[in-house]
């Protein structure tokens, strides 16, 4: 079972973050590659929220045939366009993360490969079979 890892010695999360997750021995471990609001069908979506929203169903979708879910993500690594999107991505993120606090990083970057993504997300995730 991952394990959230918190400090006394320093200040408590300023999101719904956990400061660091330990991966239990004999887990498998993803790395999702970045995923940004391109559709199946590889249209890209319109609006932060709606790619946030597409971010995370491609994550999901991944973690998926993979035997995983939102619960075994022990890292986020989330990149926007606009310092404005990170108010935006708390409330999406909750929708899919549930309860679940993986250690996170918020990154502000001035573009992405392609000028119509407004938002980039990667993870990675682990699961003991055991």
């Amino acid at each position: 079972m991952n394990r959230p890892v918190e400090s006394a010695a320093i200040g408590a999360p300023l999101g719904a973050y956990s400061h660091a997750i330990e991966i239990s021995a004999g887990s498998r471990v993803v790395h999702v590659s970045g995923q940004v609001g391109v559709r199946p069908d590889g249209s890209i979506s319109v609006g932060i929220e709606a790619q946030l929203e597409c971010c995370w169903q491609n994550i999901l979708a991944i973690l998926d045939g993979c035997g995983m879910a939102a619960a075994d993500i022990v890292k986020v690594n989330t990149y926007v366009t606009s310092p404005e999107y990170m108010k935006i991505h708390p409330k999406i993120r909750l929708k899919y993360l549930g309860d679940a606090r993986p250690a996170a990083t918020g990154v502000c970057v001035s573009a992405l490969a392609t000028p119509d993504f407004l938002c980039e997300i990667e993870v990675v995730a682990a699961k003991s079979d055991s």
